[in-house]
């Protein structure tokens, strides 16, 4: 049986507001990204993201990392607005909780970026001394 791919790099848009266009955006993203790659994750997989967000010079200063940090796991779940018991999307991980580690960053973009960020979703590297979660 050939393993499951559980890597997925995807090129995200810039935040524009609203919250809500944007998850919606993010997720269209994210879903063309896991439909190509056939990447699937079940409810027991262990995850960490890498996620590297590119802002203009005046964005960088008013934009927290913890709220688009909201909004990106909030689209990666299926949320975007609406109840909280009702996803308005399909999910592409089942639950939050499975993101062990995360790296966020803010950055100006570089000019070949063409605005676009990058956000990386992967099975949890457990480094061997830390021992089983």
């Amino acid at each position: 049986m050939a393993k499951r791919r559980l890597k997925l790099h995807v090129r995200i848009p810039p935040y524009r507001p609203t919250r809500n266009s944007w998850r919606r955006k993010l997720h269209r993203a994210i879903v063309a990204a896991q439909t190509e790659r056939r990447v699937k994750y079940a409810p027991d997989d262990l995850l960490e993201l890498d996620v590297r967000l590119y802002m203009r010079a005046h964005d960088l200063k008013s934009h927290d990392v913890d709220n688009r940090l909201k909004d990106l796991m909030d689209a990666l779940q299926g949320r975007a607005g609406g109840p909280k018991a009702q996803r308005s999307l399909a999910a592409v991980i089942p639950n939050d909780r499975q993101v062990f580690r995360i790296l966020m960053e803010k950055a100006p973009p570089p000019w070949q970026s063409r605005g676009l960020g990058h956000l990386i979703v992967r099975k949890l590297r457990r480094p061997k001394w830390a021992g089983p979660i």
